[in-house]
């Protein structure tokens, strides 16, 4: 392992857990860390992996409401951890770094809607799939009864 600014995560570490306040964003300088949600009937479902030069945290951050996610690490990784005061601090001195966590969180949600949209296409086709196989077990229709 390399040194230098960041701080070491082992595998398996939960970095942000959903529901919990933030005051801090992350940035990954190296490893992999998976992004997942908990879903309402139990368990969780990933939403992202999370590689060297990405980010998260911002939204708590941005919003002042709790993390949307939790994030935990693949493997070990190293990351950069930036409190708000120092992150708006930056943003004063160069609005370009909001520019690009705008355009960051878009590409984001052009993500999801478009995981969103293939998990409603198979979820249609499983029940056009179902609603055939129905009627083929219930054999053709007679008029009259």
């Amino acid at each position: 392992m390399s040194n230098g600014l960041g701080q070491w995560y082992s595998k398996g570490h939960v970095v942000v857990r959903q529901g919990e306040y933030g005051e801090h964003i992350y940035a990954v300088q190296e490893g992999e860390l998976e992004v997942v949600k908990e879903r309402k009937g139990g368990g969780e479902i990933q939403v992202a992996v999370l590689r060297s030069g990405d980010i998260f945290g911002e939204m708590a951050i941005l919003q002042k409401e709790v993390r949307s996610a939790t994030v935990r690490t693949l493997t070990e990784a190293r990351l950069l951890t930036i409190d708000k005061k120092t992150f708006m601090s930056r943003v004063h001195e160069d609005p370009s770094l909001a520019f690009n966590i705008v355009r960051m969180m878009a590409q984001r949600i052009r993500s999801l809607n478009a995981k969103l949209g293939e998990r409603r296409a198979r979820v249609e086709r499983r029940r056009v799939e179902r609603r055939a196989d129905r009627q083929r077990r219930q054999g053709p229709r007679r008029s009259g009864q």
